[in-house]
């Protein structure tokens, strides 16, 4: 049995549950009482139950006819909306953009990397993370336009990709209220005495961190390794430990975990690139977000 035919045979079963009464439904459906009961009755035995029984004068739903009619709502009420949604997307086109986050990425820059097109009229922007090597299969096959990440794509790769740098941020270490008090006053001799937060070896910033550390004679207490930088900053603000994040996120760290800077980890940079299938970037999203970089 065709679509068209289930849609319009459960047309049928709606009016009659919204009039109460064949009779009505006919009336309003310009249809013989038959017709419409014989259409009815052809759901009934697609859907292999009974959706309407007899209620005085009038029909009542049964507890699958219930069911049924929420559907029905759902359906219809998409239907009525179909025309107004495809005429306003003609006449206001997206732009649309197609981003691929890699996991290695702090998702706390994520956002400050994209903002320079967040304001972009109409914008459709859409996002995946993954793997490096699987976001960049998807790009040469043309379903990401870009791809963010803290690294270079690898220079030995058959691909033809081009990386194209966003720039870079400093490295400080981040503690709630409490820790904050008990080592901001000697850091970063400090970070002796307190539990620590790290990324783990994944990330491309945990060998500069642990060279900092190391040439400062510091074994600070490891309570956690965490590769994803948003559990690292929730697991940091419900007061974990302390852990390292980019200095340009602090304000954002603090309107939104209310932890704060404890110092400046000298020498430790996060950087960021973006990776595209063109040397020379058509795409006008990608291009504006290269020049804001």
């Amino acid at each position: 049995m065709s679509l068209a035919f289930n849609h319009r045979h459960l047309y049928y079963f709606w009016v009659v549950a919204k009039e109460g009464s064949m009779s009505r439904a006919a009336e309003r459906l310009d249809m013989a009482v038959q017709t419409v009961s014989a259409q009815v009755r052809e759901l009934e035995r697609d859907l292999g139950c009974q959706l309407l029984r007899p209620a005085g004068r009038g029909l009542a739903l049964t507890e699958a006819g219930t069911v049924a009619l929420q559907q029905a709502e759902h359906i219809f009420q998409l239907s009525q909306a179909l025309p107004g949604q495809v005429l306003a997307t003609v006449q206001a086109p997206s732009v649309r953009l197609a981003v691929g986050i890699a996991d290695g990425l702090p998702k706390l820059e994520v956002r400050r990397l994209l903002q320079p097109i967040l304001g972009v009229a109409n914008l459709r922007l859409v996002c995946d993370d993954g793997e490096m090597a699987d976001l960049l299969a998807d790009l040469v096959l043309h379903k990401l336009d870009v791809v963010l990440t803290d690294h270079p794509a690898p220079s030995n790769l058959q691909l033809k990709v081009h990386s194209h740098s966003l720039g870079a941020s400093d490295i400080g270490w981040y503690g709630s209220p409490h820790w904050w008090a008990v080592a901001q006053a000697g850091f970063p001799a400090s970070l002796q005495d307190v539990p620590v937060l790290l990324p783990t070896l994944h990330s491309v910033v945990r060998g500069p961190l642990d060279r900092w550390l190391l040439h400062r004679g510091l074994r600070p207490r490891v309570v956690g390794e965490i590769e994803d930088s948003a559990l690292l900053e929730t697991f940091g603000s419900t007061g974990l430990g302390v852990f390292p994040a980019a200095l340009a996120a602090q304000e954002q760290l603090l309107e939104r975990s209310q932890v704060r800077l404890l110092g400046a980890c000298e020498g430790v940079q996060e950087h960021y690139y973006a990776i595209s299938t063109e040397r020379k970037v058509v795409h006008p999203l990608v291009q504006q977000l290269l020049r804001r970089a």
